[in-house]
C-alpha cells in the first residue's frame, strides 16, 4: 500500500471550456462539496485571453488544479518543444500547478499527428522516453507523471505493456498517472486480468488517477472515448485500486457528450464515496480539502 502524499486530494472533475458556463451556475461552495481539484489540459489555456481567462481566473482562485498535457509527444521522434515547456513552466507558477502529467505516447511526426500513437514496447524506446523525461523534469524543476495509455495494436514490441511502463517509470524516476479505465479497455482488446495488471504497477508511484467512460465498438473492442458515464467495471477496478494501493485522489474526465452539471457531480460523487469506504477512519482527504480552501481564502 502506497503512503507517499499526492499533489492534490479527494475527488475531481476536468474542467473543459463546455463547462464554464454551467459551472459558474453554481457556488464554488456547492461544487467543493464533491470536487476537491480540477484538471486542464495547459495547451487550452497557456495563451488565453478575455472573457475565457477571466473564467479560468475563477476557478483556479477556488479549486486546486493539476494539468494533464496533450502534445508534447514524450515518445516522438521530433525534438522536445522547449519554447512549449517554458511557457508550461511559467503557466505552472504562475496558477500554482500542482502537477504535469503527460501520455506514455506519440503524437508528433514530421507534424501533429492528432492522436496519440502507441510507443513501440521495446528496451531502446525506454532508454529514449526516460531520457526525455529527464529532460521535461528538470526543464520544469519538477517532477512529472505519465499515463499509462489505450492502445489497438503493439508494433515491434519486444516487452510487455506492464514491463514497459514499469522500467520506464524506474529509469525516468517519475510519477504514474493511473488511468483506470486504460487498463480495462486495454484488458478486453488485448485479453489479459485487468487485476493483475493494477498489481503489478508500482502504487508508491501514483501522483492521482483518472476514470472514464468509454464506447463499446465490438464485443472484444472497446474505444477510449471519455463520452460516457463510467461503467460498473471500472469503478469496480477503481476499488480494486483503492484496496491495493490505498486512497489516492482521482479525476473523472468527460470530454464530450457532456451531461448536466448534476450527473457529472454524481459520478465524481461516485469517487468520493469508494475513497471514504477505504478510508472510513481516515479523512485527511477531506481535511487538505479543506486546507486548501482556507488557504485560497486568506490569499485572496
Amino acid at each position: 500500500m502506497s503512503h507517499r502524499k499526492h499533489p492534490v486530494s479527494g475527488a475531481g472533475l476536468g474542467l473543459r471550456r463546455a463547462l464554464l458556463g454551467p459551472l459558474q451556475a453554481y457556488s464554488p461552495e456547492t461544487i467543493s462539496n464533491t470536487v476537491s481539484f480540477m484538471e486542464v489540459a495547459p495547451e487550452n489555456w497557456i495563451n488565453v485571453g478575455g472573457q475565457r481567462k477571466k473564467f479560468f481566473d475563477y476557478f483556479t482562485d477556488h479549486f486546486p488544479f493539476v494539468c494533464h498535457g496533450l502534445s508534447l509527444s514524450i515518445g516522438g521522434p521530433s525534438p522536445l518543444d522547449r519554447t512549449f515547456i517554458h511557457k508550461l513552466r511559467q503557466f505552472m507558477d504562475d496558477y500554482k500547478i500542482r502537477a504535469y502529467s503527460e501520455h506514455l505516447s506519440y503524437c508528433t511526426d514530421d507534424g501533429h499527428l492528432y492522436d496519440l500513437m502507441p510507443i513501440p514496447f521495446t528496451e531502446e524506446a525506454v532508454s529514449y522516453v526516460a531520457g526525455r523525461i529527464g529532460q521535461v523534469q528538470d526543464m520544469l524543476g519538477r517532477r512529472m507523471a505519465i499515463e499509462n495509455v489505450s492502445y489497438y495494436a503493439a508494433p515491434g514490441a519486444e516487452l510487455s505493456e506492464i514491463d514497459f511502463i514499469n522500467a520506464v517509470i524506474d529509469e525516468a524516476d517519475c510519477d504514474l498517472l493511473l488511468d483506470v479505465n486504460n487498463i480495462y479497455v486495454n484488458s478486453v482488446n488485448h485479453r489479459y486480468d485487468p487485476v493483475g495488471f493494477l498489481e503489478a504497477l508500482p502504487g508508491d508511484r501514483i501522483a492521482y488517477g483518472h476514470i472514464a467512460g468509454h464506447y463499446n465498438e465490438a464485443e472484444d473492442l472497446i474505444v477510449d472515448t471519455h463520452g460516457a458515464d463510467v461503467i460498473g467495471s471500472v469503478w469496480d477496478l477503481l476499488d480494486k485500486a483503492y484496496e491495493l494501493f490505498g486512497v489516492f485522489p482521482t479525476l473523472l474526465e468527460r470530454d464530450f457528450n457532456l451531461p448536466p452539471v448534476e450527473e457529472l457531480l454524481s459520478e465524481v460523487q461516485q469517487i468520493k464515496d469508494i475513497q471514504d469506504k477505504w478510508s472510513p477512519g481516515d479523512r485527511s482527504h477531506e481535511k487538505q480539502a479543506q486546507q486548501d480552501k482556507d488557504g485560497r481564502r486568506r490569499s485572496a
